[in-house]
């Protein structure tokens, strides 16, 4: 090749010259600028996409966490419960104490309101275990302090509507409620005492040491017509109407309650409903209505003696921890009372063949079919 023929090899078919593989192809400001926000625009989107994606985690495990609350534990941190079965699973459950044996239920409750925790823990790091877990307990603690919410407005409407007191009870006021209000302090009275008895009724308003309302005593709004038989303080525990309305207020819907004075006498027609049995086993709602009753203005703890985790402890320990097969068969008919309460009466059984055969549906079915031979008949 002479010197002057032109240098093709170095050439691009634009005219632009290629230098050696060590320098820089030369291009123009505005094409660098639109190849550095093709990019940005590219990293923005990967960006929105990896928000969306975290947020709508989020989202899951905070609407998840919702039901904790309610389903599995009150108090009781998801650490103890997840720590205790780690523990079991390293150790066994030799001697294990009363408070183990009540962190065990708590975890097998957990794992059945979320089947899908234990694959999760496996698949994630540490770090992303933290993160669900604080969303499931945000998720939790907002699903609680909404129903606490509901119930204390709730309960007001009922207590004025079923005993007409003499000082209506305000949605907005928890100061004017406790044992200083004569109904919600009869409600709230030990079952066994006698709230008609001034004299009685001034001392446990005075928390003398003779009358001290604390976690032993069962009060009277947990028992069937606000009565209690001293001879058998198990009849009619945890079947007032109040709990009912409770229930369905938090489990169902508000509306609901307005069937709460239903018979319960139907087919039982939910004997194996989880949800139903896990929800009353963990009786949340007995501790709101308790808490909606009084006059404590925010959730606590310790309510001067009445200790509120010993007292939840108390109620799941009814139904968990029984003495013996007799006591075990009373909780179930008791949990089977509530089915009924909750989701009504249900004839199937009574829906027979000779029954059916005269409702619309079969009789339609019959008329179209002779319709339908005539017809091919004449033809």
């Amino acid at each position: 090749m002479s010197a002057s023929e032109p240098n093709h090899q170095n050439e691009t078919h634009s005219g632009l010259t290629i230098p050696d593989l060590s320098g820089a192809v030369p291009t123009s400001v505005e094409a660098r600028a639109k190849c550095r926000i093709a990019a940005l625009e590219d990293e923005l989107q990967m960006v929105k996409q990896e928000r969306g994606t975290k947020q709508r985690k989020t989202n899951y495990y905070v609407a998840q966490g919702r039901a904790i609350r309610c389903m599995v534990v009150l108090y009781t941190s998801l650490e103890d419960l997840i720590a205790e079965n780690d523990r079991r699973y390293e150790e066994g459950s030799e001697d294990a104490t009363a408070e183990q044996e009540r962190l065990q239920r708590g975890y097998i409750a957990l794992v059945q309101v979320l089947p899908w925790l234990h694959d999760r823990f496996a698949e994630l790091d540490i770090d992303d275990c933290e993160e669900m877990l604080k969303k499931l307990k945000r998720g939790a603690d907002a699903g609680h302090g909404d129903n606490t919410s509901t119930l204390k407005d709730l309960i007001a409407a009922w207590v004025n509507q079923d005993f007409c007191p003499s000082y209506i009870l305000k949605s907005n006021d928890k100061q004017s409620r406790g044992f200083m209000h004569d109904v919600c302090g009869k409600l709230l009275c030990p079952a066994k005492w006698d709230w008609g008895n001034d004299c009685m009724k001034a001392r446990i308003r005075e928390r003398t040491m003779d009358y001290i309302v604390s976690k032993n005593s069962w009060p009277l709004f947990m028992y069937e017509n606000y009565s209690v038989s001293s001879n058998d303080l198990e009849q009619g525990l945890f079947k007032s109407k109040i709990l009912v309305q409770a229930f369905k207020a938090t489990f169902t819907s508000p509306s609901s309650t307005r069937e709460a004075d239903g018979d319960g006498n139907g087919a039982n027609i939910l004997e194996n409903n989880r949800h139903a049995q896990w929800a009353l086993n963990q009786v949340k709602v007995k501790m709101c209505v308790c808490f909606a009753l009084s006059s404590v203005s925010s959730w606590c703890t310790v309510d001067g003696d009445f200790d509120y985790k010993a007292f939840w402890n108390n109620i799941v320990d009814f139904f968990e921890d029984v003495p013996g097969p007799v006591a075990q068969h009373r909780v179930n008919k008791l949990l089977e009372w509530w089915t009924r309460k909750i989701f009504g009466r249900n004839h199937h059984e009574d829906l027979t063949a000779e029954v059916v055969s005269h409702m619309s549906i079969t009789t339609l079915t019959e008329q179209r079919r002779m319709l339908e031979d005539a017809t091919f008949d004449s033809d």
